[in-house]
């Protein structure tokens, strides 16, 4: 198994993360049965670092996986709370949800806050009275700021970084993939871990996936990469790939021209319609609030997902 050392954490991680927003009800609402033996699956073969948050609802896909597994695995979790009474709370139902003592990494989920050292101060400071009491052992931010990321540079206590990078840039709130690669090169160079996401921007960057993680696996600073990953066959050809760089085209042809829908995280939409101009088959429409795909008419083009200021509009 092919491991990387987390920054200066002293973690040593497969740079295949396992993302597991996919498994939960934001998408795919795989059941824990099922997600859980695909972690399984993941873990058994070397996949040892699996990525969650409180929004997910992937806590009991994760026990599932784990149940009976010997072999070390770390949890990394999120807490998109804007006050230290709910971000505790999220860490104690992490805790008890996934049955441990500690968790290895928790983030600050500041995807869309540019200044989470100011506007989530009290968050951060309660995270990292959980690590002295024991129950955190890294705290981490997680953005899709370029500005956020470099601050972070600049704090110590900050030991994890789990920043938006892509080749073409998408989702990244305020500059370029060039940009974000420096900010990213910055905290790497003062010791802090980096697990990027978005790799595939989405899912919209499916069609050429392997070009996409060979760009952010190749960037200075990153240790790996959380992807959401549905099926065997995905994580044995992304392991393949991460592991030795292997990607056996009658595997990687299958993976890439799979079968893909347009998801819109309903959870999440606001309604601003941003994404119905950008559409350029009229397949989107905003109903009751809520942006809404006629998948007759979809292509599949991803400039919808491109266009969304909230960065909830996937090709899965």
């Amino acid at each position: 198994m092919k491991t990387v050392a987390l920054g200066s954490t002293g973690l040593a991680i497969n740079p295949l993360v396992f993302g597991t927003l996919p498994l939960g009800p934001l998408q795919a609402r795989v059941t824990p049965e099922e997600g859980g033996r695909l972690i399984r699956h993941a873990v058994e073969r070397g996949v040892n670092l699996l990525d969650t948050a409180e929004l997910y609802q992937t806590y009991s896909h994760i026990r599932a996986g784990l149940d009976g597994f010997v072999g070390p695995v770390f949890i990394a979790t999120k807490t998109h709370a804007n006050n230290a009474a709910d971000a505790r709370a999220h860490v104690e139902r992490a805790l008890k949800e996934l049955g441990r003592e500690r968790l290895d990494i928790v983030h600050l989920h500041g995807a869309r806050v540019a200044d989470p050292f100011t506007e989530r101060a009290e968050v951060i400071e309660v995270l990292l009275r959980m690590k002295e009491e024991g129950k955190i052992a890294h705290v981490g931010l997680s953005s899709h700021f370029i500005s956020a990321i470099r601050k972070s540079a600049q704090h110590p206590e900050i030991e994890v970084i789990h920043p938006l990078i892509n080749r073409t840039g998408m989702g990244i709130l305020d500059g370029s993939a060039a940009e974000m690669a420096a900010a990213i090169a910055e905290c790497a160079a003062v010791g802090k871990g980096v697990y990027a996401m978005k790799a595939l921007a989405g899912g919209n960057l499916i069609s050429s996936a392997r070009e996409s993680l060979r760009y952010v696996l190749g960037l200075t600073g990153v240790n790996g990469i959380a992807l959401g990953m549905l099926t065997e066959a995905e994580i044995d050809g992304n392991l393949a790939l991460f592991d030795n760089g292997a990607a056996p085209e009658e595997v990687w042809s299958k993976l890439e021209g799979r079968k893909r829908t347009l998801a819109i995280m309903q959870a999440f939409c606001k309604g601003c319609g941003a994404c119905v101009p950008a559409c350029t088959n009229n397949a989107l429409t905003i109903k009751e609030g809520k942006a809404m795909v006629e998948e007759a008419d979809c292509i599949l083009c991803g400039y919808c997902g491109a266009a969304c200021p909230e960065f909830i509009i996937r090709v899965v």
